[in-house]
């Protein structure tokens, strides 16, 4: 079948929930992904850095194949193996004491959201059923109705109705907002470190040890969701360590599957999530030995094959070479690590017609919130492809 059967095929039976771009994928490699007619592609989404090790990294497919062939799923009515020694390398490498195993991201944010609550109820005495949450305007969580009852944005909410009490939305980057909106029954502050699906917003310097600091002072618990900036994407293991800071609870995902399996996490320490209780809270998926294989592989490549690292350089590199692309059409250009966003002029008239001109050059971007192209290729890439795709990427800014 050629790429327009396909998209036939799926524009007939498929929910419209997305928008994609019109490129039928097959195969992936590395930084490359190949479509079913045979053009290759700069990968330069990671799959809302899902991918933040590269499509199908040998390490993390031989450790998925060899626990397949073992033992794939148990339940959390049984123990496994692989799971005792994901939560010892998780908590090693995050410095947290315990470690709460999901699926995705949203079930994760709602994990951290209950943990919250009760140990508002439990810790800090609220009386039952005020507990008031803290969230950021321009926020992406997650799709569940809990999560899109906080959303600042309508498509996400409108006809989803009634939505979930307890929340309290403040301008994100405003830490003095965030100061007046706290009462008696606040339990928590929950913000994304830079906000990715809003158009990669970076709050002023100081905001996360602002947020630290009043979270501190006023007894309320820092959950930092760290989904899609956690494990290198920034330049850092988490995002909150450009400012030193260290959140009471932070939830991972994406890349905790290395780009093959759905795997999330919320680490906090014992006083936290130690209040969760046999019967409280789970998840018939979560923490199974084919999950914890895979992200236990995940972890030590990022780590040993220093992707992290890499993530800082090049990226500081990437941004400073889109920031000199002298268009009339760019408002800005901003980013940390390889989490990157062009934002163009209203007059330009939207991202999404430079994501398909850069399509037909052979990089794969996509638009968000209108006038935004974000630029987030794997944590593997290199210096030679960036100036590949530089030049690339200069052509269509520059020509549309």
């Amino acid at each position: 079948m050629r790429s327009q059967e396909f998209i036939d095929l799926e524009e007939r039976i498929g929910a419209h929930n997305y928008h994609p771009l019109d490129v039928v994928l097959t195969r992936g490699e590395g930084v490359w992904v190949f479509d079913v007619d045979g053009n290759k592609y700069l990968d330069c989404l990671s799959s809302y850095s899902a991918l933040n090790q590269g499509h199908v990294h040998p390490r993390i497919l031989k450790a998925l194949i060899e626990q397949a062939g073992k033992l794939t799923l148990t339940s959390r009515a049984f123990r496994n193996d692989q799971l005792a020694l994901f939560y010892k390398e998780l908590s090693d490498l995050t410095g947290y004491e315990m470690v709460l195993p999901m699926n995705s991201g949203a079930e994760a944010v709602e994990t951290a959201l209950k943990v919250a609550r009760k140990w508002g109820y439990v810790s800090k005495k609220v009386p039952r059923g005020k507990a008031e949450i803290i969230v950021a305007e321009g926020n992406f969580h997650g799709r569940t109705i809990s999560i899109i009852s906080f959303s600042s944005e309508p498509l996400y909410k409108d006809d989803f109705g009634p939505h979930t009490p307890g929340f309290i939305s403040v301008p994100f980057g405003d830490a003095k907002s965030l100061e007046n909106a706290i009462t008696p029954n606040t339990v928590a502050v929950m913000i994304e470190p830079i906000q990715g699906e809003a158009g990669v917003n970076i709050p002023p310097a100081g905001y996360l040890k602002n947020v630290r600091d009043i979270c501190t002072r006023e007894n309320i618990l820092f959950i930092a969701d760290e989904i899609q900036t956690g494990l290198g994407r920034t330049g850092k293991l988490l995002a909150t360590q450009h400012e030193n800071v260290r959140a009471d609870l932070v939830i991972l995902g994406k890349a905790l599957g290395g780009g093959f399996y759905p795997v999330s996490a919320v680490l906090a320490d014992k006083p936290i999530l130690g209040l969760i209780h046999p019967g409280e809270h789970g998840s018939t998926f979560g923490g199974n030995p084919l999950a914890a294989a895979v992200a236990r592989e995940s972890l030590k490549v990022l780590v040993e094959e220093k992707m992290i690292e890499n993530a800082a350089i090049q990226g500081e590199y990437f941004i400073e070479q889109l920031a000199e692309i002298n268009s009339p059409k760019i408002r800005e250009v901003r980013g940390r690590g390889l989490l990157i966003g062009v934002e163009m002029k209203p007059e330009a008239g939207g991202a999404r017609k430079y994501c398909e001109a850069l399509k037909a050059r052979g990089i794969l971007a996509k638009e968000t919130h209108e006038n935004i192209i974000r630029f987030a290729p794997p944590l593997i890439i290199d210096r030679p492809t960036i100036d590949w795709a530089l030049e690339k990427i200069r052509g269509v800014l520059l020509e549309n």
